[in-house]
């Protein structure tokens, strides 16, 4: 009986495919960071380097990615450039799996987020502003910026509720 070589080649090479598009599919490890612990994720997340929780540094969160965002805010005067990551690139980076963020501020405020608001032209973890790191007393090292001059639904009580600048942790639940 004579074998189909490219049927049996198309299979075997199929299923090579499948393999790597599922291994493409499995997130990341995430390597421990090395400098000072700025932000621990921890609850319903994929990526752990630290017990339950994915931990990290600024080095670590600038390597997930970087962005600008100019846009003025109710705390400030005038518009302020910021830099940072997008929401959105870090609950993909954890892998995250709730609904919920429960975002902790250093100085124990905290609030509800929606993981719907995190969006590719959503909020930013700020980092930086007008080219300055934040220091805990100038709402650093991480605020929660929304791009309030973009859109008017951003410009909320409840939008800026969500604006937690000293952040240290975010919590994800269902």
């Amino acid at each position: 009986m004579p074998i189909d070589v490219p049927r049996v080649f198309l299979c075997v090479i199929g299923s090579g495919f499948l393999g790597l598009a599922a291994a493409a599919q499995q997130p990341l490890p995430l390597p421990p960071p090395t400098g000072e612990v700025v932000l621990r994720v921890c609850g319903e997340i994929e990526v752990r380097n630290e017990e339950d929780c994915a931990v990290f540094d600024m080095d670590s969160l600038r390597a997930i990615g970087h962005v600008h965002l100019k846009t003025s805010t109710i705390w400030t005067e005038g518009v302020q450039e910021f830099e940072g990551i997008r929401l959105k690139h870090l609950l993909d980076r954890v892998g995250v799996q709730g609904e919920l963020i429960w975002a902790s501020a250093a100085n124990d405020y905290g609030a509800d987020i929606p993981v719907s608001d995190a969006t590719e032209d959503g909020p930013i973890l700020a980092y930086m502003m007008n080219e300055e790191l934040m220091s805990l007393r100038e709402k650093g090292p991480l605020w929660i910026v929304y791009p309030f001059d973009d859109d008017s639904s951003y410009r909320t009580d409840l939008i800026y509720s969500r604006s937690v600048w000293q952040l240290v942790s975010l919590d994800i639940r269902n």
